[in-house]
C-alpha cells in the first residue's frame, strides 16, 4: 500500500511539474523548427498536390497556435490537421514510418490541446520528430491551469488507479477528443452566416473581375486569362488593371500574345504549357522584358515539341505530355533542359522497343521521384532519374493497365461533369469547384454523397472541394472531400 500511494504521490507530482511549465510564443515557435523545416510547402514545389495541402493546414495550425495566446480563450474545438511531411534521411534504416517513393509521407492528427507546450509536444510526437530540445528552452514558470501534457508517460497507469483517485484518464480523454469530428452540418449551420456577409461583400469585385477579364480577353484576343494561386478577388483586379495600365502605355509590345493564356504567379517567363506567365511581385519593366522575348520563347517551344517526338521515338511511340494540374508550374527553359537530360540518357542507353508498340500511351516527367507509378488516368509518372533498364520492366509491366484507365478517364471526367452539375443545380449554387488537389474520385465520392443530403445552407453560395473545412475571405465555403 505505501508503494501505491507514493506511486501516487509521484505521478500528482509529474503532473504539476508539467503543469507548470508553459511556452512563450516565441518559443514555440523555435520548438517547432524542426517540423516547420519538415512540412514547408517550398520544398514541395515539384508536387503540387502536396503543397497546396500543406500550406492550407499551415494556415489553420497557425490560427490554432494564435488562439491559444489570446487571453481568456477558451472556444475550443479539436482540429484535424494533415502534412505531407519530408524524409530527413533517405535510405536511413532508423525511419520506422513507410515513405513514398517521393521521399514524403502523410501524417495526420487531431489537436485538442489548450496550451502551446502540449500542443507543440503534441505536433513532434505525432511527426515522428524528436521533442528533446523541447526540454532545454527557457519556458516559464508560472502556473498554467489548462496545460495538459501529451508527453510519453514513464509508467502506464490501471484504470483502477483512476477510479481510486478521482483523476482522468489521458488516454481516455484523448479517444475522446478524436472521436468528436467536426460534421459538414454542424459546421455550416456555425459558418454559413459569416459566408454570406463575405460573399455579398464581395459581389461587386466578382463582377469587375469579369468585366477586367471579357475586356482585356477581347483586346489581347487571348485564349484565357488565369491565376496559380487563390489570390482574393481584390487581388485578382489588382493584377488585371496592372495589365491593363501596359497595355495603354505600350500598345506595340503585345502584338504577339494572339492566341494564348495569360497566366499570374510567382514569377514571370513562360510556362512548360507554352502560357506567359506574369509574376505578381514584378513591376512592368519585368513584364515588358516577357512580351518582349516572346519570339524567342516560341522558337525555344518548337525545338522543346521536337524533343517530345524524339523521346517518344526511342519509347516506342509512348506521347510525352505536360499536365499543370499534376504538375509544377515550371519555365520553358526549366522543362527544355529537363527533357533534353532526359534524352540523352535514353538515346545512350538504346532500349529495345519496338517501334509505334506503345502509341495511344502517354507519360510525364517528374524532377525529383525515384520510382515510376501509374497516374489513376493512365500516364506513366516517370522520374528522369530513372534507371532505364527499370523504366522498360515498368513500362512492359504496365502498358494493359495504363490503356484501361485511359479508357475508364473519359468515363470518370464525364461522371464527376454531370455530378458537378446535378449538384449545381440541386443544391442552387452559384458555384461548384475543386482544388487541384482533390481527384476526379475523390470529387465524385463527395458529390454522390452530397446529393444523399438536404443542405439549405448552400443556396446561392459558391463550394470548394478541398481537403479542409474553411471560409474564403470572399465567402466562398470550402469542404473536404471526404466530409463527415
Amino acid at each position: 500500500f505505501y508503494y501505491f500511494v507514493r506511486l501516487c504521490l509521484d505521478k500528482i507530482l509529474l503532473q504539476c511539474v508539467l503543469q507548470s511549465r508553459t511556452l512563450s510564443g516565441a518559443d514555440a515557435i523555435n520548438a517547432l523548427r524542426p517540423f516547420y523545416f519538415a512540412v514547408h510547402p517550398d520544398f514541395f514545389g515539384q508536387h503540387p498536390k502536396e503543397r497546396e495541402v500543406n500550406e492550407n493546414s499551415l494556415k489553420r495550425l497557425n490560427g490554432y497556435l494564435e488562439n491559444l495566446q489570446k487571453p481568456g480563450f477558451r472556444s475550443f474545438k479539436p482540429t484535424q490537421l494533415t502534412f505531407y511531411v519530408r524524409e530527413r534521411e533517405p535510405n536511413s534504416s532508423n525511419v520506422q514510418e513507410s515513405f513514398g517513393a517521393s521521399g514524403f509521407r502523410a501524417v495526420s492528427f487531431t489537436l485538442h490541446t489548450r496550451d502551446l507546450l502540449s500542443t507543440v509536444l503534441d505536433i513532434l510526437n505525432s511527426c515522428s520528430l524528436s521533442t528533446e530540445h523541447v526540454q532545454s528552452l527557457n519556458v516559464n514558470s508560472q502556473p498554467h491551469k489548462e496545460a495538459k501534457s501529451t508527453v510519453n508517460r514513464p509508467i502506464k497507469w490501471d484504470k483502477t488507479y483512476y477510479s481510486f483517485t478521482g483523476f482522468k484518464d489521458p488516454e481516455e480523454e484523448l479517444e475522446q477528443a478524436q472521436r468528436v469530428e467536426t460534421t459538414l452540418l454542424s459546421w455550416l449551420d456555425d459558418n454559413e452566416a459569416s459566408a454570406v456577409k463575405k460573399l455579398k461583400k464581395s459581389l461587386p469585385l466578382r463582377k469587375e473581375l469579369e468585366r477586367l477579364k471579357i475586356e482585356l480577353s477581347h483586346e489581347l484576343q487571348l485564349s484565357d486569362i488565369r491565376w496559380q494561386r487563390s489570390w482574393g478577388i481584390a487581388h485578382r483586379c489588382s493584377q488585371l488593371h496592372s495589365l491593363g495600365r501596359l497595355v495603354q502605355q505600350r500598345p506595340e509590345i503585345l502584338e504577339n500574345v494572339k492566341g494564348r493564356t495569360v497566366v499570374f504567379t510567382d514569377r514571370s517567363g513562360m510556362s512548360a504549357a507554352g502560357h506567359i506567365m506574369l509574376g505578381t511581385m514584378d513591376v512592368h519593366h519585368h513584364w515588358t522584358k516577357i512580351f518582349e522575348r516572346l519570339p524567342n520563347y516560341y522558337k525555344l517551344q518548337k525545338r522543346l515539341l521536337l524533343l517530345e517526338d524524339r523521346i517518344s521515338q526511342l519509347l516506342g511511340g509512348i506521347q510525352v505530355i505536360y499536365i499543370e494540374e499534376l504538375q509544377p508550374l515550371v519555365t520553358l527553359e526549366e522543362y527544355f533542359e529537363t527533357l533534353n537530360s532526359f534524352y540523352n540518357k535514353l538515346r545512350d542507353s538504346r532500349l529495345p522497343f519496338h517501334p509505334r508498340s506503345l502509341r495511344g500511351l502517354q507519360m510525364i516527367l517528374e524532377s525529383d521521384r525515384y520510382a515510376p507509378s501509374l497516374h489513376e488516368f493512365g500516364h506513366f509518372m516517370i522520374p528522369t532519374v530513372c534507371d532505364p533498364a527499370a523504366l522498360q520492366w515498368f513500362i512492359f509491366a504496365k502498358a494493359q493497365e495504363a490503356r484501361d484507365n485511359l479508357k475508364r478517364k473519359e468515363e470518370m471526367m464525364i461522371t464527376e461533369r454531370e455530378l458537378i452539375d446535378t449538384s449545381t443545380e440541386r443544391f442552387s449554387l452559384d458555384r461548384l469547384y475543386k482544388e487541384p488537389s482533390v481527384s476526379s474520385a475523390q470529387m465524385i465520392d463527395c458529390c454522390q454523397r452530397l446529393l444523399e443530403e438536404s443542405l439549405p445552407y448552400l443556396q446561392g453560395m459558391h463550394l470548394c472541394i478541398s481537403h479542409f473545412y474553411s471560409v474564403l475571405q470572399d465567402g466562398d465555403l470550402c469542404i473536404p472531400w471526404n466530409w463527415k
